[in-house]
């Protein structure tokens, strides 16, 4: 998915996993693969989650594997994902549905070539319930 937005990013690349049943089991890892072309920008990684709110927990810990053009190598990375706070849902609401779009990590670059990211819920809850759907984005930075 590509497309312009504002004058500081442009839209890489988002694409999300349904979960069936709206349940999100660890063995389910979903993939999504992109090629990066520019190397001179730098580049933000999002954690996208669509769920209800039925959801009963305030964060998500996922494992984020990146594997680099050229490795056989998956690095994986454990990420605590904060969804809510004091004042409730942190992402944006339509009637019961929550959106979220967390940074993970400060913009990086990005070698040429082409990437697999993999996504695993390692939550204590397995199925992990009332989860929609959920994926990555990827920006890149002007």
């Amino acid at each position: 998915m590509l497309g312009l937005y504002g004058c500081t990013t442009v839209d890489l690349y988002e694409k999300t996993a349904t979960m069936s049943g709206q349940e999100w089991k660890s063995g389910y890892k979903p993939s999504f693969t992109f090629e990066i072309t520019d190397t001179t920008s730098l580049y933000q990684v999002f954690f996208v989650m669509r769920h209800t709110d039925q959801y009963k927990f305030t964060n998500i810990f996922i494992d984020l594997g990146i594997k680099a053009p050229g490795s056989a190598t998956v690095v994986n990375n454990r990420e605590d994902v904060t969804l809510a706070n004091n004042e409730g849902w942190i992402g944006t609401g339509m009637d019961d549905i929550y959106y979220h779009r967390r940074a993970l990590g400060p913009p990086q670059p990005f070698r040429a070539g082409t990437y697999t990211f993999t996504l695993q819920q390692i939550m204590r809850e397995d199925p992990l319930k009332y989860v929609l759907d959920a994926g990555i984005r990827l920006e890149k930075v002007r």
